[in-house]
């Protein structure tokens, strides 16, 4: 069953991670028009990791201290304002035109769009049934693949046949419908809200909960407050503690290493080198591996009945494909065969990585695992950096074919990590309190 308030976190973070990729590529052609300057437009995406990154070490206190439509309604109040005073200073009426300003703006709002991930994550088995939870996962999945897909080309004709202020109002006026959008969302595991603007509700919801519930029962009983240091290691402890948030850790972590060859710039050096086409061909594999995920979400969506019962025999089997097709994708030099076996890595990639996150979801209790979200993010976005340098290293130093093998051996790490834990997949887990 889904309760209405999914409907609204969906749509909301849709809207929300859609004018995030026009208020980018708008920026970035800002700047670039503006200055001539590669460096200064690439320092726009550059800023938004380092500052969600920065966020996501922090949002373990935010997400102990303040219930989580609460925090999606900050977030998206916040970006809405902070947009709205960019879009303004880079209007014809303002002509701003300081770069440090305009970056710590940008900062500003990449902190704050740190937190929605980890928050949207956690709300999502509290929104639906378990029976559902899946399919949830994959609706999800399956938007956030659409919105990559369609952003980046829908945003780059709006910039082209607009100009880039014209498509910063749009922004601006979508992050505020997407701001009014999150007002609506109840948190079943929170009193209710008399309105929508009634926020007095936003208390602690981990500690306090407990505390409530263990004086209830016994009066006498003391439970000593948690420092700072306590509630940002909350998470990773739950995670080290629990044999199968572990293993699942493991193989996000493991995974999302070999995940950044397909970053635009090795896929463009495989493409002129190995395909022998031009940038053209680049376009068309980018596009093809966004319509496989696109697709493979649907299909996940289509068929999570079947799914459900193997779920974590689907997980497997969804990264042994994608390491089968990326090798065969490393060792081919006909175009046409690469477009297909990119499209092909869609629905592998899709299945794996809805199975993880909704094993993860049925891993811990619905009031952990906003700590087990932000523990994560911060870890895979810092893997993710890592990784791209690594990436580059080895293309530099073995060749891109070589480096595509190196990402395929590594996701069947991943699948091995898997097989060995796969004893604290075939019961529940319950969570091991800190």
């Amino acid at each position: 069953m889904f309760k209405k308030s999914f409907y609204y976190l969906w749509g909301s973070q849709a809207l929300s991670n859609t004018v995030d990729v026009f208020y980018l590529v708008a920026l970035m052609t800002f700047v670039l028009s503006t200055t001539n300057s590669i460096m200064f437009a690439t320092l726009v995406p550059f800023i938004r990791v380092t500052a969600q990154l920065a966020s996501g070490f922090l949002a373990p206190l935010m997400v102990a201290n303040y219930r989580l439509p609460f925090l999606l309604t900050i977030s998206q109040s916040g970006q809405f304002l902070l947009f709205s005073l960019l879009a303004f200073y880079l209007s014809p009426w303002i002509g701003g035109n300081s770069f440090l300003l305009i970056y710590g703006i940008i900062a500003c709002i990449s902190f704050l769009d740190g937190w929605t991930t980890p928050a949207r994550n956690a709300l999502v088995p509290r929104l639906v049934s378990d029976e559902v939870l899946m399919k949830a996962n994959g609706m999800v999945a399956t938007t956030d693949q659409v919105v990559q897909f369609a952003g980046w080309a829908l945003s780059g004709l709006m910039v082209a046949k607009l100009g880039a202020f014209p498509v910063l109002v749009i922004v601006a006026a979508g992050y505020g419908i997407a701001m009014l959008v999150t007002f609506w969302i109840e948190d079943p595991l929170e009193p209710p809200r008399r309105g929508i603007w009634d926020w007095r509700t936003a208390s602690k919801q981990g500690y306090m909960a407990l505390k409530e519930a263990q004086t209830a029962s016994d009066p006498s009983s003391e439970i000593k407050s948690p420092t700072r240091w306590d509630t940002l290691k909350e998470g990773w402890v739950l995670i080290w503690k629990s044999p199968r948030l572990r293993a699942l850790t493991v193989m996000d972590v493991t995974d999302m290493f070999g995940g950044s060859v397909w970053a635009g710039a090795f896929m463009l050096v495989f493409v002129k080198e190995v395909l022998l086409k031009d940038e053209q061909w680049w376009g068309y594999i980018n596009a093809s591996y966004f319509a496989g995920a696109v697709i493979g979400g649907l299909l996940v969506v289509a068929f999570v009945g079947r799914l459900e019962k193997r779920i974590f025999a689907a997980m497997l089997a969804g990264m042994l494909g994608y390491a089968l097709l990326t090798t065969l994708f490393a060792v081919n030099s006909y175009a046409p065969l690469a477009l297909l076996l990119v499209l092909l890595t869609g629905p592998m990639t899709e299945l794996a990585a809805v199975s993880r996150r909704t094993l993860i979801q049925r891993s811990a209790s619905k009031e952990r695992l906003p700590q087990i979200f932000s523990a994560q993010a911060t870890l895979l976005n810092t893997v993710f950096g890592i990784s791209l340098l690594a990436m580059s290293g080895i293309a530099e130093w073995l060749g891109i074919v070589n480096m595509y093998l190196f990402a395929a051996g590594i996701t069947l790490l991943a699948i091995c990590t898997g097989i060995v834990n796969r004893s604290s997949f075939r019961k529940e887990v319950h969570i091991v309190e800190p």
